[in-house]
C-alpha cells in the first residue's frame, strides 16, 4: 500500500515514516514537504492515505485537502496540527477528513488511527501467495545477502518469472525493494538505538562496506546517515 506524508519539517517527516514502518513495513511510504510536491507524486503514484500538516507554506493542509477532494477522492486524509484549534477541527470535519491529530502524535492514538484505516477499508495483502512468501524470506533476512536468483530457487521459479511477478505486485524492482526495506530499517535502528554507529548499523541491515551503504542511503533519503543521526539527536 502506498501512503504520502506531507510536511515542511524534516523532523516530523521522519517521526511520522519512523512510526509508519515500525507497524507496517511493507506499506511503501512517499514524503513532501509542500503541496506542490505532494501533487507531483500524485501524478506518478495511487496513493490509499495522505498525512498532511495543516501548516504548509504556500497552498495550505487544508487548502490541500480541498484539492484532494476534487480531484482524488478515493485518498483517505489525515489532517496533522501543532495547534489544538477548535477552528481547525471544524474544518477538518467540513473536508470529511478520516482523523485529526495534534502534534507532538502520540504513538498509540497514532496506530489506533492506522487501525481504524484498515478497519474501514477492510484493506487485505492481494498479493500472491508466490510474492509473499519472497517479502516474508526479505522480511526474516534482509541482513543477509538477497540474490534473485537464489531467492527464486527456494520459492521453485525461475528468476525471469519472479522478477517480473514481484514488479507487477509491489511496483519495485526486487533489489529497489530491499534497498528500500534495508534503509527504513537503518533509520529505525538509528532512532531506537543512538549509541550505535554507522558502521554497526550498515552491519545490521545487511551492508558489509559503509561506503556503499552511506550512498545507498543518501541516494533514497536525499541526507547523508551522518546527516540524520545528527538531526535526530541533536
Amino acid at each position: 500500500m502506498n501512503i504520502l506524508i506531507v510536511d515542511d519539517e524534516p523532523l516530523e517527516l521522519e517521526q511520522l515514516s519512523f512510526l509508519v514502518a515500525k507497524k507496517f513495513p511493507d506499506w511503501n511510504i512517499y514524503m513532501a514537504e509542500d503541496a506542490s510536491e505532494a501533487k507531483l507524486l500524485l501524478r506518478q503514484t495511487n496513493f490509499s492515505l495522505a498525512l498532511v500538516d495543516i501548516q504548509l507554506p504556500g497552498e495550505s493542509g487544508l487548502e490541500f485537502c480541498e484539492f484532494l477532494q476534487s480531484n482524488n477522492d478515493q485518498i483517505e486524509v489525515v489532517l496533522i496540527t501543532a495547534h489544538q484549534d477548535f477552528q481547525y477541527a471544524k474544518q477538518a470535519i467540513k473536508l470529511h477528513v478520516m482523523d485529526y491529530l495534534v502534534k507532538p502524535v502520540i504513538e498509540k492514538e497514532f496506530y489506533d488511527m492506522l487501525d481504524d484505516f484498515i478497519d474501514k477499508h477492510a484493506w487485505i495483502d492481494t498479493k500472491s501467495a508466490l510474492v509473499n512468501s519472497v517479502l516474508q524470506i526479505i522480511r526474516e533476512h534482509y541482513q543477509e545477502k538477497l540474490q534473485l536468483a537464489d531467492v527464486a530457487s527456494q520459492v521453485y521459479v525461475s528468476p525471469t518469472y519472479l522478477s517480473k511477478k514481484f514488479a507487477e505486485e509491489t511496483g519495485e524492482k526486487f533489489t529497489e525493494y530491499i534497498t528500500r526495506f534495508r534503509i527504513t530499517k537503518a533509520k529505525q535502528f538509528m532512532q531506537e538505538n543512538p549509541h550505535w554507529t554507522l558502521f554497526e548499523v550498515a552491519q545490521r541491515v545487511g551492508y558489509s562496506s559503509q561506503h556503499h551503504f552511506s550512498n545507498s542511503f543518501k541516494k533514497m533519503e536525499g541526507i547523508t546517515p551522518s546527516q540524520l543521526k545528527e538531526k535526530l539527536h541533536d
